[in-house]
């Protein structure tokens, strides 16, 4: 008889083949592990630094929020005007209340303004206190990250890139079906749209991508939170936010982006559970948790089966990751 098969070497034989196919599964998942916002934990946020050190860190899916100025030049900043807490002046004071839209400002005046540290004693510094602040840092511009990420020559490098257009305040932006169009165009010309995911809160602007660029990802953003809520899933007619698609006629977010043509699912990480990932996955969803900076919570995150991390500290993730035997792609 072969030796392990004798009496009381099965249950090791077992165990040995149970750790391989874990090691295996683990091997064969294509994990997406996300820099939110560059590094925000570590660095100034949407910032060339950021991004920088986020891919000093390895971190090889860059995510990103954009924004387009008056004479057409797509930035990249988070929110639809400057925000007070991370913006000082030429004078180099803080600004007192939010600009003027972005999409009201041209690409010069936007660069008078200091994007490189946190205002003290805010609330928003409180939730970073890791991160290290520069001065004379200002805001970039999608071709400047693209040239970043051209000069590693590494092509593993992608870009996760969010349309910042809201239904609520269609005056503050550009519509979405010209944003997509003038985001589109410059990655078809700089080469880089086979190296991009695009997502948005505004799923009209996903309807948008899918249509002028069918081959490229469109990550459909959800939460469902009180202080943030686009799927409004106990209303009878559909959110402004979601192209026309009812939660009340399809009875899940997995299976309302499954009918608007998505690929992924990126979704606050409070609001996933075990089944809710596994819908998604029988729909052929990738999932992706925002924002996840705890280790703790990743591990639980990870617990649910999900396929990626976004995340203000990619590197604790790292850490998660390595216990867990997963190298993200």
């Amino acid at each position: 008889m072969n030796p392990i098969l004798r009496r009381g070497a099965w249950p090791s034989c077992r165990l040995f083949l149970y750790v391989l196919l874990l090691a295996l599964g683990a091997q064969a998942r294509a994990f997406d592990l996300q820099g939110h916002r560059g590094v925000r934990g570590l660095a100034p946020e949407n910032t060339l630094p950021g991004f920088e050190r986020a891919l000093a860190l390895g971190v090889k899916t860059l995510e990103t929020d954009l924004a387009i100025t008056r004479d057409g030049v797509i930035v990249i900043h988070h929110d639809l005007e400057l925000n007070p807490v991370r913006t000082r002046d030429a004078q180099g004071r803080w600004l007192a209340q939010p600009s003027a839209p972005i999409a009201a400002m041209s690409w010069s005046e936007l660069q008078a303004y200091d994007l490189g540290r946190l205002q003290p004693g805010t609330g928003y510094a409180r939730n970073f206190p890791a991160q290290e602040g520069a001065d004379g840092v200002r805001m970039p511009r999608l071709a400047d990250l693209l040239d970043l990420v051209r000069s590693r020559g590494d092509e593993r490098i992608r870009l996760a890139l969010e349309i910042k257009t809201d239904p609520t305040r269609p005056e503050a932006t550009r519509a979405p079906q010209e944003f997509a169009a003038l985001l589109v165009d410059e990655l078809r010309r700089s080469g880089m749209l086979g190296r991009v995911q695009i997502l948005s809160f505004d799923w009209r602007s996903l309807q948008a991508v899918q249509k002028l660029a069918p081959e490229v990802p469109t990550v459909y953003l959800s939460a469902q939170q009180r202080w943030l809520d686009n799927i409004r899933a106990e209303a009878h007619e559909a959110s402004p936010w979601t192209a026309g698609l009812s939660y009340a006629q399809y009875g899940s977010v997995p299976a309302m982006i499954k009918a608007a043509g998505g690929r992924i699912w990126s979704a606050y990480f409070g609001d996933l559970d075990a089944t809710k990932v596994q819908a998604a996955h029988a729909l052929g969803l990738q999932v992706l948790a925002w924002t996840v900076n705890d280790p703790a919570a990743m591990r639980r995150v990870l617990d649910l089966g999900v396929d990626g991390l976004v995340t203000d500290r990619p590197d604790l993730a790292q850490e998660v990751l390595r216990e867990r035997g997963i190298t993200p792609r």
